[in-house]
């Protein structure tokens, strides 16, 4: 039997290519690609390369190219059933089985979209008629041009409710197809069905392949309901799954690798115009678990922009709630706070496009938009609401399920809790500091042999000679910034001696993509954060005498293997630890989610194990 292009995608989707060739071929990343050593064909010079964003291989050596699953066969000499087969598995997806309901469903949903792409084609032309002109000029008023009136395919319903019914019906479409594309409204008291869209401008909702399945109404009349309605749910369209413009955003998401999130259609729309192709919008109801995942195939952090009224802020903070448990290494989301009053089409309208980047470039994590919900939720003007607020937090941190994640979700609000809440002198009363998350001073630590004698001495030595060597390694990371993507999963392992180099580390792994390329902007970053301290004594002389590897102008290539090979020593312990505990869990708790988390840490113990051993031979 013949298999879905959606279950393929899925697969494409959900299967890392990188992670796949990886197990092969040696990969180093540069940037948001990966490359390495052509395995179909000899070489000494790396040609072959990798990227996650587009899903594809390339070698510009021998010309071999595909996707994850042309990669398998190629590799493995495996047939294309046997290849999805087994990467379905690795996905965690059941082969389809084909079975006589199933054709009967995908026949009808066809047909059902046969029937919305005539919906939007008449509605198209509608808005061309004179009965559509106050839609259109509508449109051409909010500054929507002609060429992004035909790419959006925007259309007008007109009045009469019987317009598109009798349209279709001259199409010999039968009126319960009408009905099961949602486009007619059946009446339970036996009346005739009639069109579901009346006198609205009307906006296509398409699928990811860019076909429409549902459609959009703004109301063009004073008392026609709802201003903005949108198609029933029906076997093509679910609104908590799709994202509006999503088809028109993917080519431009994986060329800026980011993805902007605004509340309605004509935000998207506005944003376009100004130069934001890579925009979407929810489909009339707060983001979804599934609207998020969709999102993180596109970017990595996508950006929320809701509008700045009371109900903007409230759909922001039901969107940092419901991703919380689908946090996952390098995914997550991140959030601007739009001027009063200001939404996205008005903002771009009134003060161009240059005002969304100024606004974009503010964006904060989601870890800080946590935070101020939760402090601005209640007061915190006692240590009984301050109680609350900490436990809060607690319960916040329980719903994330990466524990790596979690780990440092934990260590972030505790440094903002000593900054918020700093601990009061003895002479002085309980004190309360405004704001949180703007860093947190320390001094260099005072470092003095400990009591216990020759054993307690040998111990006090080791974990100076790991705070040196934990010493080197930040510094090369903060002289050698674009390092940080390239040891993410190492360096989220490791626990760094001493308070201010562990919040530093957490400091640096929260550091956005784009300020993680450029030394000195990373640096008057973490000034603002409150680590110059700590990034001077990091940086002194003293550090870097002893740590050619981390001076500026050092090898990119020493630097790399020299913090690799720190961190994945110091990561095996963790690790380990990490399993041990998943495996006693996993005894307990027979779940999909357990054993995916021994899956991980064995995977990554597999991937950092070789390069430890390796690195030790070559010192031998």
């Amino acid at each position: 039997m013949s298999l879905k292009p959606e279950f393929l995608d899925e697969i494409r989707d959900r299967v890392s290519l990188s992670s796949v060739v990886g197990r092969r071929v040696r990969l180093i990343r540069k940037g948001r690609e990966h490359s390495g050593l052509c395995p179909f064909h000899n070489e000494k010079t790396p040609s072959f390369t990798v990227s996650d964003d587009k899903g594809f291989f390339h070698c510009f050596g021998c010309g071999a190219h595909g996707d994850v699953i042309g990669f398998v066969m190629k590799s493995e000499g495996l047939g294309f059933r046997e290849t999805v087969e087994r990467l379905a598995a690795e996905a965690g997806l059941q082969m389809p089985v084909e079975r006589p309901e199933e054709r009967e469903r995908e026949q009808r949903q066809a047909t059902l979209g046969e029937v919305v792409e005539l919906a939007t084609k008449f509605y198209e032309q509608q808005l061309r008629q004179p009965s559509g002109r106050a839609a259109l000029d509508y449109l051409k008023g909010r500054g929507v041009a002609e060429a992004t009136i035909a790419r959006f395919r925007l259309g007008y319903a007109p009045a009469s409710s019987g317009a598109l019914k009798a349209a279709l019906a001259k199409a010999d479409v039968p009126e319960e197809r009408m009905i099961a594309a949602g486009l007619l409204k059946k009446p339970e008291d036996g009346r005739d069905a009639f069109d579901y869209l009346r006198d609205r401008v009307v906006f296509p909702i398409f699928d990811r392949r860019g076909r429409p399945i549902a459609f959009g109404g703004r109301t063009m009349s004073a008392d026609g309901g709802p201003k903005y309605l949108n198609s029933p749910e029906t076997e093509l369209f679910h609104k908590g799954r799709g994202l509006y413009g999503l088809h028109l955003a993917r080519e431009a998401a994986h060329k800026t690798g980011e993805v902007i999130v605004v509340e309605g259609y004509m935000d998207v729309i506005a944003l376009a115009e100004a130069g934001f192709a890579h925009a979407v919008a929810p489909l009339g109801t707060a983001l979804t678990e599934d609207q998020i995942q969709e999102l993180w195939k596109l970017a990595p952090e996508p950006i929320l922009c809701f509008d700045g009224d009371a109900a903007g802020q409230r759909a922001a903070a039901r969107a940092a709630d419901r991703a919380l448990p689908l946090l996952a290494p390098g995914r997550s989301v991140r959030f601007v706070q739009l001027p009063a009053g200001e939404d996205p089409d008005s903002l771009v309208r009134k003060r161009g496009g240059q005002a969304l980047r100024e606004v974009l470039a503010t964006a904060q994590p989601l870890i800080r938009q946590i935070w101020e919900i939760e402090l601005a939720a209640r007061p915190i003007d006692t240590p009984e609401r301050r109680a609350d607020f900490y436990e809060r937090l607690r319960q916040r941190l329980g719903r994330i399920a990466d524990q790596s994640i979690r780990d440092f979700y934990r260590q972030g609000f505790d440094e903002a809790k000593r900054q918020t809440f700093p601990q009061p002198e003895p002479s002085r009363p309980w004190a309360l500091r405004e704001g949180g998350f703007r860093g947190f001073r320390q001094g260099p630590p005072v470092l003095r042999p400990p009591p216990g004698g020759r054993a307690a001495m040998v111990s006090w030595d080791q974990e100076q000679a790991a705070r040196r060597e934990g010493a080197k390694v930040l510094a090369t990371l903060l002289t050698h910034p674009g390092l940080l993507s390239e040891v993410a999963e190492s360096l989220g392992y490791v626990i760094f001696p001493g308070a201010a180099e562990e919040r530093l580390k957490v400091a640096l792994a929260m550091i956005p993509q784009d300020l993680a390329l450029d030394a000195r902007t990373v640096r008057l970053h973490l000034n603002q954060l409150g680590f110059a301290e700590t990034v001077d004594r990091l940086l002194s002389d003293e550090v870097l005498q002893s740590a050619p590897f981390a001076r500026p102008g050092a090898s990119i290539e020493v630097a790399r293997e020299r913090v690799q090979r720190f961190l994945d020593r110091a990561a095996i312990p963790e690790i380990e630890a990490q399993l041990a505990e998943a495996e006693r869990e996993l005894l307990v708790h027979m779940t999909d989610e357990a054993w995916a988390k021994v899956d991980s840490l064995r995977q990554s113990l597999s991937r950092i194990k070789p390069r430890v051993a390796g690195a030790e031979a070559a010192d031998a």
